[in-house]
């Protein structure tokens, strides 16, 4: 069976004689295609992936390769040791197929004899024969006749549907009061930002960058303006024993708590990932907060086609509107040569490059990141920065520009001095 897989086996040690009950593998297999050409996984490439991996190893009977931590590292390029405690990709994407696999099954109930589903608790997949439908069974009582005068029966249906229409009516009042009440009640400017992402069944990716203490990049990402500054960075163990220490931009982190604590108010989960923890391959199956300018890789490739892109050019960086005759804008640096102005661009992208919801925020220095981070994060800033917004600028992406005045190397209150809607 080893051609089934992609990549060959380097034991025989974990390898169990395959049960497919009463199945052949080629059954499985074509049930397996069937599904994941449906409408349901055709366009989810992970879950794709993930079902087919469980299954072909199933087949195969390599089941010790269907535990969490084995998933994660195979399948997820996570290391081989990593807490799955802190990472739950392998729970949550398993959760996601098997609500894609009752979709099918409800919309195809009779496709094919066989199910292939995937317990709860379980990463191990079972095949078995679909439930068949049963006729309900005539209802008969002692001492009654099943046999009606054909006036009786129809006096029975009149009143059947009769029933039936009365609660179709009530049903249906009931519905509609329901919906004006909710009309009633607008959602709040947080909500309507982040609807997208409190709309998947995914957690929220919260990416911020690292600088490796040491590292001989001298490119924009690791020496943006204030980066360096050691009261700007957390320091974090590195993976290996003799790497140097990670570098957290301590703006960035906190910009991360702040929305954690807010996707927590607005019930939904989210994880974090730091460095080269946030991979392309996740940005792409989870919607995403991308935190930091030019020190995140990122955001600038995520918003380096733009219409307000971060820009380094002659050595200086810059937010440019990429336009004929567009604007530029620079930091303001006062006579100690610290930072007087910064700004900031917010992008939200309901089709980005990624194909998820991705929130940028990001400053050309650390004081507009900040600044940018409390903007998203506030309802007052939300409100005040898009009141007079585009019609139905909640279905399209936006860019807000911002300036923030900085003070004793404080940013102060965001201030939207222009947006760009598509």
């Amino acid at each position: 069976m080893r051609s089934l897989l992609e990549s060959p086996r380097n034991s025989e040690a974990d390898h169990n004689p395959p049960d497919h009950g009463q199945w052949e593998s080629s059954d499985v297999i074509r049930e397996l295609n069937s599904i994941l050409s449906s409408p349901y996984f055709r366009s989810a490439g992970r879950c794709k992936q993930f079902l087919r991996y469980v299954v072909l190893n199933k087949l195969e009977g390599h089941t010790d390769r269907l535990k969490e931590r084995v998933i994660g590292a195979e399948l997820f390029k996570r290391p081989a040791g990593y807490a799955t405690g802190e990472d739950p990709v392998v729970r949550v994407q398993a959760g996601e197929v098997r609500r894609r696999l009752e979709r099918y099954y409800q919309s195809t109930p009779s496709a094919s004899p066989l199910r292939i589903e995937l317990p709860v608790g379980s990463y191990c997949p079972v095949f078995h024969t679909g439930p068949a439908a049963k006729l309900p069974e005539p209802e008969t009582h002692p001492g009654i006749s099943t046999g009606h005068p054909a006036s009786r029966s129809k006096s029975y249906v009149r009143t059947a549907s009769l029933l039936v229409f009365t609660a179709i009516v009530v049903f249906a009042g009931v519905a509609a009061l329901n919906s004006l009440r909710r009309a009633d009640v607008p959602k709040s400017m947080l909500e309507q930002f982040w609807g997208p992402a409190a709309a998947s069944h995914q957690p929220i990716l919260i990416c911020i960058a690292n600088v490796r203490k040491g590292s001989s990049d001298t490119g924009p990402r690791s020496s943006s303006p204030d980066r360096t500054d050691g009261t700007e960075t957390i320091t974090t163990p590195a993976a290996g024993e003799n790497d140097d220490p990670e570098i957290v931009p301590a703006g960035d982190a906190s910009v991360a708590i702040a929305l954690s604590g807010l996707f927590g108010k607005l019930d939904r989960p989210s994880q974090l990932r730091i460095g080269a923890a946030a991979t392309y391959e996740d940005l792409r199956d989870f919607p995403a907060v991308v935190i930091g300018g030019f020190n995140n890789k990122w955001t600038m490739q995520l918003a380096s086609n733009l219409h307000f892109a971060f820009v380094w050019d002659h050595g200086e960086y810059m937010i440019r509107e990429q336009a004929p005759g567009g604007k530029v804008w620079t930091t303001s640096l006062g006579a100690h040569g610290e930072t007087v102005k910064d700004f900031a661009v917010v992008s939200r992208l309901i089709d980005s490059k990624t194909g998820q919801f991705t929130v940028t925020v990001a400053g050309i220095g650390p004081r507009g990141t900040q600044a940018a981070g409390e903007f998203v994060s506030s309802a007052r800033y939300l409100e005040e920065g898009l009141a007079n917004a585009p019609a139905h600028w909640q279905n399209r992406n936006l860019q807000i520009l911002l300036e923030t005045t900085v003070t004793d190397a404080v940013a102060g209150p965001p201030h939207v001095i222009a947006r760009y809607t598509w």
